[in-house]
C-alpha cells in the first residue's frame, strides 16, 4: 500500500492507495496561514492516521517549485511560511518509509496517464485550469519535469497584455466582476451573457492549446482543475480557435478531453517513484 498526499493552499487530502484504488481518504482545510511547523504537523497527523505496516511509500504533490530528487519544496505561494522545506527528509525520518515529492501538476499528469483518460498515450500534456494555470508533461510514456519540476509552467508565458494564467484561469472571471462558479451557474441556467463569457474564455484556452501544440505536439491533452468542469461551455470556442492553427493535421489529430477521475492528483502522487 502507498499513501498519497495532495497538498493545496485550500485543502490537504491524504489517501491510502491499494493498486489503483483509494481505500481510505482523509481531507481537511489546509492551515495555509500557519507556520511551517504547523502545516507540516497537520500533514503528518493525517498521514499518521493512515499508516499501517503494509505502507511501503509516501508520495506528496505540492503546488510549488520542487527539487524532486532531494524532496525540497521552495517558495510555495499558497503557503507563505514554506520557503525551503526539506519535506522528504522530514517525513522519511518520521515514518521510516521512502518519500517522493513532486509538483502537483506533474502528479495530476501521472495520475491521468496511469489511471485515467490518457492511459495508453505516450506523449501527453495535462493542463490544470483553476486558480492558476499549470501543466504536467509526459514524453515517451515518462514524466518530464525539467530541473526544478517547472517544465509545464505554461501559465506564466506572456499573452496579450498579461499572461496565459490571467486569461485561462479563475482570474479571467474575477477581472470581469464575477467568479468561475458564478459564471458556471449562470451559464447552466442559460444566461446569454454568461455563455458569451465562456465563449470568450474558450478562445483564450484555444490559444493556450496552440502554444502546447507548438511546444510539445502531444498525442493527447487532458484538462483538469475546477474551471475544467465548465468544459462543455467553452469547448466549441476552443476548437474554433484551434482551427486557425497553421498545421491542420497536428490540431486535428490531438485527442482533447477533461479528466473525470476523482482525486486523480492524489493517485498520481502515490505513483511517484
Amino acid at each position: 500500500m502507498i499513501i498519497g498526499v495532495d497538498l493545496g493552499g485550500t485543502n490537504v487530502r491524504v489517501g491510502l492507495v491499494e493498486e489503483d484504488r483509494i481505500v481510505r481518504l482523509l481531507s481537511e482545510p489546509c492551515k495555509s496561514s500557519g507556520s511551517e511547523e504547523e502545516v507540516l504537523e497537520q500533514i503528518a497527523s493525517l498521514v499518521g492516521a493512515l499508516m499501517t505496516p503494509e505502507v511501503t511509500r509516501i508520495g506528496i504533490g505540492v503546488p510549488s517549485v520542487v527539487d524532486a530528487t532531494r524532496g525540497i519544496v521552495y517558495n510555495m505561494v499558497n503557503i507563505p511560511s514554506w520557503r525551503e522545506v526539506y519535506l522528504k527528509d522530514r517525513f522519511e525520518e518520521r515514518f521510516g518509509v521512502p518519500v517522493r515529492v513532486n509538483n502537483d501538476c506533474n502528479c495530476f499528469a501521472l495520475g491521468v496517464c496511469r489511471y485515467g483518460e490518457a492511459h495508453g498515450y505516450r506523449d501527453v500534456v495535462c493542463i490544470a485550469l483553476g486558480t492558476g494555470v499549470g501543466a504536467g508533461v509526459v514524453i515517451g510514456g515518462k514524466l518530464y519535469c525539467g530541473k526544478h519540476t517547472g517544465a509545464g509552467e505554461i501559465g506564466g508565458v506572456p499573452y496579450l497584455d498579461r499572461d496565459y494564467e490571467y486569461y485561462c484561469s479563475s482570474r479571467f472571471f474575477v477581472g470581469r466582476g464575477t467568479t468561475g462558479k458564478e459564471a458556471y451557474d449562470r451559464a447552466a441556467a442559460g444566461d446569454p451573457e454568461a455563455l458569451d463569457l465562456w465563449r470568450e474564455f474558450g478562445g483564450h484556452v484555444g490559444q493556450l492549446v496552440a502554444l502546447v501544440l507548438y511546444a510539445y505536439d502531444p498525442e493527447a491533452i487532458v484538462f483538469g482543475g475546477s474551471i475544467s468542469c465548465a468544459f462543455p461551455f467553452f469547448r466549441e470556442a476552443m476548437y474554433a480557435r484551434m482551427r486557425e492553427f497553421p498545421y491542420a493535421k497536428t490540431a486535428g489529430e490531438v485527442h482533447i478531453c477533461r479528466s473525470e477521475i476523482e482525486h486523480v492528483g492524489l493517485l498520481g502522487a502515490s505513483a511517484c517513484e
